[in-house]
């Protein structure tokens, strides 16, 4: 018996890794390739999943897990920081996607109950995905990313407020009291719950992990255990394994080892939802998948265009620009791997048939596709739909002109775009020498009033060239791009010719291969900061 579930395990495997390797040339996220597993070695096709309860096992660890890490990472200040825009644009964006969603579901032949679940599963944008795909584009830091990060822990926090009170009237089936009275109940444990984590918090878990945290082995395994015993603490009160989970989370994310515990659990996570996706992959017919096709196409179509929109409307109306809503709105283009939870959670409770759970996987699956592929080429997007997106913009966009993005009043010589540690050594240096030095970033945080600088720095999107091309040339002399892309420096550089700039440009590069592409498109200094700084330390070496 054993080898055989060694072996069956040895086959899941195998099979998740070669078709996750196929989906990565397609960059496609895991979760479409794992539940493409799931189907194939479901009883659809290959029929080798024969441990299902083992593989329910693994799943439910795996759900705790990741709940546990969003609990973890769930960081307040981000949603403070952004302000009003994370609110506004999160709950905008979830009650326009419930409402709207609810009525098509109902137009489409649903049931009521059926109804409210499709529609709530649909509010929910993946955090994970974004996350993974704005730190590939390296976009985390942008404005654009800093609000899309604040309205996505709002919809976090909307959907673990969506499983309490579904597992909590889930476990009140067959009860004799009022729904007064078990709102009331829901209401007494989970105001429970909230001091016991607040205790947990003040007094008991900081002195605890700081003498766990002695070995960072040891760390890690109270890591498991903690999210664990939260899940099981979480059902035995009658809410779900998964809102234990988060709440564990929270007692360790005011921490200073909250993102130790995150980065060492990330790997355990994936592998762990691995099995949840395959086991969902392998419960799904396809027989019925078949009959969902169109309700499955609707429903896409209104999450790729309908959340988009309202957020370019919602943010658009507060004063961003139609580029920055469009860019935050793309990220909210799909829903989330807690859709999916959602529903299985919603059939566990007897609320929904297999029909109706293969219908949220299949928007899951066609959703999650065509939005990575709306992220990755975003920019590009843009640049085709921008003449038709004036309507998202204000006259005059408000807010970004809060941040101070027109540096021409100020006559500098230089413009530093770019302010890594490469470029915030190259702008002081410069500063240094006499020059009058602007630098610009997209990252906000870098202008907040409490940081200041020897220079003047503000915030400004380079990949904008609307922005690019209103700046004032008259008394620049040099237009310096610190950040490594070679398509980016390119951008810039037919931009600045484009609109008449008669300055020096330089650019940066990773390596040779991209210098001479660099120069014969015109760029008048090429920098490669590696290679720069070796040749500085020989100098210094030879000299001595």
């Amino acid at each position: 018996m054993m080898e055989n579930v060694f072996l069956e395990f040895s086959l899941l495997l195998g099979i998740s890794a070669l078709v996750g390797f196929l989906g990565l040339q397609l960059r496609q996220p895991l979760i479409v390739s794992f539940i493409a597993v799931g189907i194939i070695v479901g009883p659809s096709v290959l029929d080798i999943v024969n441990s299902g309860d083992k593989l329910d096992l693994l799943a439910h660890i795996g759900i705790a897990i990741l709940l546990f890490v969003v609990g973890l990472k769930l960081d307040i200040h981000i949603i403070k920081n952004m302000g009003l825009v994370a609110l506004a644009t999160g709950m905008g964006q979830v009650v326009f996607t419930s409402v709207f969603g609810f009525f098509i579901s109902l137009a489409l032949g649903f049931d009521i109950i059926p109804s409210v679940y499709i529609a709530v599963a649909l509010t929910f944008s993946s955090t994970i995905i974004i996350v993974k795909l704005l730190s590939d584009k390296r976009e985390l830091d942008t404005l654009h990313g800093k609000i899309a990060i604040g309205f996505l822990i709002v919809q976090d926090i909307a959907v673990i407020l969506a499983m309490i009170v579904l597992a909590a009237m889930g476990g009140q089936n067959g009860s004799d009291l009022t729904l007064g009275t078990q709102i009331l109940e829901i209401v007494g444990k989970g105001i429970a719950m909230l001091i016991g984590v607040a205790i947990l918090m003040k007094y008991v878990v900081p002195p605890l992990l700081q003498w766990i945290a002695k070995s960072p082995e040891m760390l890690i395994l109270f890591a498991i255990a903690w999210a664990v015993l939260g899940a099981s603490v979480g059902k035995w009160l009658g809410f779900s394994q998964e809102v234990g989970a988060f709440l564990a989370g929270i007692t360790i994310a005011s921490t200073p080892f909250r993102d130790m515990v995150a980065a060492r659990l990330v790997g355990l996570r994936d592998f762990l939802l691995l099995f949840f996706f395959i086991n969902l992959g392998a419960s799904l017919e396809l027989g019925l998948l078949g009959g969902q096709i169109v309700p499955a196409l609707i429903f896409s179509l209104f999450i790729l265009v309908g959340n988009p929109l309202i957020v370019m409307v919602i943010m658009g109306y507060m004063g961003y620009r139609k580029r920055t809503s469009l860019l935050a709105g793309f990220t909210v283009a799909q829903i989330s791997e807690f859709s999916l939870i959602f529903v299985a959670l919603g059939y566990t409770l007897g609320h929904l048939s297999h029909e109706e759970v293969g219908l949220v996987t299949l928007v899951g699956l066609i959703t999650i596709s065509a939005s990575t592929y709306m992220i990755l080429y975003s920019h590009r997007i843009y640049d085709i739909l921008s003449p038709y997106l004036n309507l998202f913009e204000r006259t005059i966009p408000y807010r970004e002109i809060a941040l101070g993005d027109t540096p021409d009043a100020l006559h500098p010589d230089t413009i530093i775009f770019g302010l890594g540690r490469f470029g915030m050594l190259i702008a002081n240096g410069l500063h240094k020498k006499g020059k009058n030095v602007v630098g610009i970033d997209f990252n906000p945080d870098l202008i907040h009033p409490s940081t200041t600088y020897p220079f003047h720095v503000q915030y400004g999107d380079i990949e904008n060239p609307d922005f690019i091309s209103h700046l004032n040339f008259e008394h620049i002399k040099w237009i310096v791009c610190t950040v490594r892309d070679l398509n980016l420096s390119l951008l810039i550089i037919k931009t600045l010719k484009e609109a008449g700039y008669g300055g020096k440009v330089a650019v940066s590069c990773h390596c040779e291969g991209e210098y001479e592409d660099l120069q014969r498109y015109g760029a008048d200094e090429i920098l490669i900061p590696y290679r720069d700084a070796a040749n500085e330390a020989v100098d210094k070496l030879t000299q001595g």
